[in-house]
């Protein structure tokens, strides 16, 4: 009870945050037709602002360290329920092959890319694995796998963010250009969208077959994350420059507890043993989780040293968007799509 106690001002502070992010990306939806600016960057963005004017005491700061990581990483363990094994199958083996291919050769080229501009190894990989595997999403889950600093999290997330909303605006233009058809325009936004939501706007003026397709693309990509994060774990989080845990490194360290429950309940969906009515409460679940985390995030870095990383890290962000966006033209015109 005394630790609950600890820590329950800081994560009330978090979910406020968040939970006023929710409301402004709301407000912006009604206003503008679409939410442009991500309830997670808000809730970034607000704790940021805020900690550039006031400090958390102690009083506040356990729950925000708490929100930040242990919240954090419940919310990707549950992402892992929301993905079927069925919907994944249809795809057939090459296009999933072609998918885990893309995302690999985007992982290594952006990283390479980051590294070659300057960006310490944290930040290109942070950068690179927002833009190959799901945004936001991959940002979060990989920085406590390799201890990156808050600072680092959130200028990656700030930077891919802005970027994910130009790949949205340009995939219907790349995919009129090129002439694709429904299933083809579906494809190229499941492989170069980062959030799920995004993915569906820019299929959406192709048709239902290619939001369908590009959603379930899309997935396959997220469930890369698992099995990116392991090999990480097991690189060691000081090749990256994060501490090396003391001594030889234990279980814990080489296979996160929530990264082996991200696959558990991946296989439990697959096998139908978690039934969809559990699904829309666990993705909100999931939503509030990550915004509380992001919100703690925000309270728990230095803007100033966010805006210090700015030119690098934008550079880095728009080659890696091209990066696999070439990648999966390739992909998409060599490859045969399953019948819509």
């Amino acid at each position: 009870m005394t630790g609950v106690l600890r820590v329950l001002p800081g994560v009330l502070l978090s979910a406020a945050v968040g939970a006023v992010a929710f409301g402004v990306q709301a407000l912006e939806a009604r206003m503008m037709g679409r939410a442009w600016v991500e309830a997670l960057v808000l809730a970034i963005l607000i704790g940021a602002g805020l900690r550039l004017v006031w400090t958390p005491s102690e009083t506040w700061a356990p729950g925000v360290r708490f929100s930040g990581r242990t919240l954090l990483e419940i919310a990707i363990a549950l992402l892992g329920a929301t993905i079927s094994g069925a919907a994944v199958m249809a795809l057939g083996l090459w296009l999933l092959l072609a998918i885990v291919v893309v995302v690999a050769l985007a992982l290594v080229g952006g990283y390479a890319i980051g590294r070659l501009l300057g960006l310490p190894p944290a930040m290109a990989l942070l950068v690179a694995c927002g833009n190959a595997i799901c945004g936001n999403s991959a940002i979060a889950a990989v920085a406590p796998v390799i201890r990156a600093e808050g600072e680092d999290v959130a200028a990656a997330i700030g930077f891919t963010a802005v970027l994910g909303i130009g790949v949205v605006l340009i995939v219907p233009l790349v995919g009129a250009l090129m002439g694709f058809d429904a299933l083809e325009t579906g494809a190229l936004a499941g492989l170069t969208v980062y959030a799920v939501p995004q993915v569906l706007a820019a299929a959406a003026p192709a048709g239902a077959a290619a939001i369908q397709l590009g959603a379930i693309v899309k997935l396959v990509r997220v469930l890369t994350l698992g099995p990116v994060c392991l090999i990480l774990a097991l690189l060691g989080p000081e090749r990256f420059g994060g501490p090396a845990p003391a001594g030889r490194p234990s279980l814990h360290h080489l296979l996160p507890w929530f990264i082996v429950a991200f696959l558990a309940l991946t296989a439990l969906r697959s096998m139908g043993l978690i039934p969809d009515v559990f699904l829309p409460p666990l993705e909100v679940g999931v939503t509030a989780l990550t915004l509380t985390a992001m919100a703690a995030l925000g309270l728990s870095v230095d803007p100033r040293a966010v805006v210090r990383a700015g030119p690098r890290t934008a550079a880095t962000a728009a080659l890696s968007a091209l990066l696999i966006g070439g990648l999966a033209l390739v992909a998409i015109l060599i490859l045969p799509l399953p019948p819509g």
